[in-house]
């Protein structure tokens, strides 16, 4: 758009087309999910993801990012030094790897260390400024912090993505390390955690040395403990109104002392909870017949696919592949993108913040400032 103020000819350099790389690394520690990413706006934002993969985390990477939630201030503040470093290298590979060029950014999620929005706490590592340095990128990150300052869950914050990438379809549930589910509600769109999902199967598998549950083999073989179902389908959280979040400190507390009380096989285990993600599902899909996107890394685990159709009355629609596998990551870098423009990309019907806001932090270069 160009314009003038008196003989001053002004030209508006907001732009409407980007070249970005997005990362999102989720609590499932399944890994690193990459991709490069156009995204444009004309009528509405269009998106073109032109390269994807996900990097497998080493042995020793897994083991230190389960462990976060036992490490103090200065443990963290070390760790996010070195994941911020081992960020970088994994883009500059994914960079070099597909040649890319003219990026206009890095938007990264990071990785949740820390996540007590009660407590006025959240702390994502890899956002540290050496990020930018190594990689001589600009980079936009630390999203969730902006808002729980503002009063706010810090989470989910993809909803913003479903509503103007995937608004055809009635609610987008993710399954990842947590389920989490968006949908309208009179006109504002509203979001929630609803229950852990692959944080919990996967912390059972490992027991046995798998890394998951092979489209859910062993859960199939199981039987469900009632007992066990009903605690776990009581628990405090099922009934709290939205906006609500979980994290891995909720699960450690809650759920997984619960389960060990039981003393059950693992495929017993795996059983009882996949019925128990399945009805805690349903009870959201229920409230009224439509189409659900499901995407996310539990797709793939057909047994619990096969209970959550059981139990829910909506179309479960699910997508190509490349959107089951990197949809966070894709909505993360519009994120990204929002930030940059300093557009609303944090809901506060979704969080439960006092305002909606644009969110993140923006890290530039030392040798560009």
């Amino acid at each position: 758009m160009v314009f003038s103020i008196g003989n001053i000819i002004f030209t508006n350099m907001i732009k409407s087309n980007y070249n970005i790389i997005a990362l999102m690394s989720g609590t499932s520690l399944d890994g690193i999910d990459i991709i490069k990413v156009n995204f444009s706006l004309i009528d509405k934002w269009m998106f073109n993801i032109s390269d994807a993969k996900t990097v497998k985390y080493p042995k020793e990477w897994k083991i230190r990012l389960s462990q976060l939630v036992a490490l103090n201030s200065d443990e963290l503040k070390e760790i996010d030094l070195e994941y911020s470093s081992y960020l970088a290298l994994v883009i500059s590979n994914f960079i070099d790897e597909h040649n890319l060029q003219a990026i206009d950014f890095i938007a990264s999620h990071g990785h949740t260390a820390l996540h007590q929005p009660e407590r006025g706490l959240t702390y994502q590592i890899g956002n540290n400024q050496i990020l930018a340095d190594q990689l001589n990128q600009k980079v936009i990150c630390d999203f969730r912090v902006q808002d729980v300052k503002f009063g706010g869950q810090g989470a989910p914050l993809v909803p913003i993505g479903d509503q103007l990438l995937f608004s055809e379809f009635e609610y987008c549930l993710n399954l990842g390390g947590f389920a989490n589910v968006s949908y309208r509600l009179n006109d504002v769109r509203i979001a929630f955690d609803i229950c852990p999902v692959n944080i919990v199967l996967n912390y059972y598998v490992s027991k046995i040395n798998l890394e998951y549950d092979d489209k859910g083999e062993l859960a199939s073989n199981g039987k469900i403990n009632e007992s066990l179902l009903a605690e776990l389908n009581q628990l405090q959280f099922y009934i709290e109104e939205p906006p609500k979040s979980l994290g891995l400190e909720w699960v450690d507390i809650n759920v997984i002392p619960l389960i060990d009380s039981f003393k059950l096989q693992i495929k017993d285990v795996l059983r009882t909870f996949i019925e128990h993600i399945a009805i805690q599902i349903s009870k959201i899909l229920n409230l009224k017949n439509s189409k659900v996107l499901v995407t996310g890394g539990g797709v793939y685990n057909e047994f619990l696919m096969h209970r959550i159709k059981y139990y829910s009355h909506s179309k479960i629609i699910i997508p190509d592949n490349e959107i089951v596998e990197f949809k966070e990551a894709l909505i993360f870098g519009l994120l990204g993108v929002l930030k940059e423009r300093n557009e609303v990309n944090c809901l506060r019907s979704v969080t439960g913040a006092n305002r909606d806001h644009s969110s993140g932090k923006i890290l530039m270069p030392k040798n560009q400032l």
